[in-house]
């Protein structure tokens, strides 16, 4: 397994990239109401992204997908395509998954909102997925085993009686969308490169309400779940630094520091 070393000049360009993404769901959020559809959701980021930030969505035609962003609605896990058809309801929760490419480099994030009035289990399976996160960029620093991410996340995900998605992961990320290394959300002593200053990657747990298991629709992009049940994620980019991490796609909703130097309390 490779990766890659930012340097100086990279970083600060990735900071901008990741500034500017965590922006994007920012401004979003209040336009997040019963009745919008995710297309609506979809153009609203688009332009923002486009002409209120210069920037390019890194999402629209990589692969061939069609849209600027992912807006993945209850019991789809990730990779959803926004649709004119697809309106969003009191109690839906939805993922919109973010990637902007600033001045050449990537910044990627995502996560939960809550439509209205939303079930018991909706909210505990979002806090779950975002504690899981929280809980495993605290870990992150030089020197540090990869396959501790995916422990941590799975320990945490399955006290709580929910799943971890496997066929999906993290990355490196920088003049591309997704480098070296993978990044799983579960145990496997197998990912086992030691973690080094300067490295940038994701970390973006999917977890399940009940089974981990997942299919990919007829659209060759939607994932759902394959027992139908609710699907919740949340992504970061960071940065290893010296002693710990910096989120690079922070938020200002975050109930976590933006820079990180190993405390073990949420």
């Amino acid at each position: 397994m490779s990766y890659i070393i930012k340097t100086k000049s990279e970083i600060k360009k990735m900071r901008i990239s990741g500034k500017l993404a965590a922006e994007v769901l920012e401004m979003i959020e209040q336009h997040l109401k019963p009745n919008i559809s995710t297309e609506d959701i979809n153009q609203i980021c688009h332009d923002y992204i486009v002409h209120q930030k210069k920037a390019t969505s890194a999402c629209l035609g990589y692969h061939g997908f069609p849209k600027s962003i992912c807006t993945s609605v209850n019991d789809v896990v990730c990779h959803g395509i926004p649709s004119k058809k697809k309106i969003l309801k009191e109690g839906d929760i939805i993922n919109i998954d973010i990637t902007i490419i600033k001045d050449c480099y990537y910044g990627d994030t995502s996560k939960m909102f809550l439509i209205g009035k939303t079930s018991i289990l909706s909210k505990r399976l979002c806090k779950i997925a975002q504690e899981s996160l929280y809980l495993s960029l605290k870990l992150v620093k030089p020197g540090m085993n990869l396959y501790k991410i995916g422990e941590t996340i799975q320990k945490h995900v399955e006290k709580n009686n929910f799943s971890v998605v496997r066929e999906y992961c993290g990355h490196g990320i920088g003049r591309r969308f997704h480098e070296e290394p993978h990044i799983l959300h579960y145990k496997n002593k197998e990912n086992n490169m030691i973690l080094k200053k300067g490295m940038i990657f994701t970390i973006e747990p999917m977890i399940n309400a009940g089974n981990p298991q997942v299919r990919c629709m007829k659209d060759g992009w939607t994932v759902k779940t394959k027992d139908r049940s609710l699907s919740a994620q949340y992504e970061h980019t960071i940065l290893v630094t010296e002693h710990g991490c910096d989120i690079l796609t922070w938020r200002k909703d975050e109930k976590i520091s933006q820079k990180l130097f190993n405390k073990n309390e949420i």
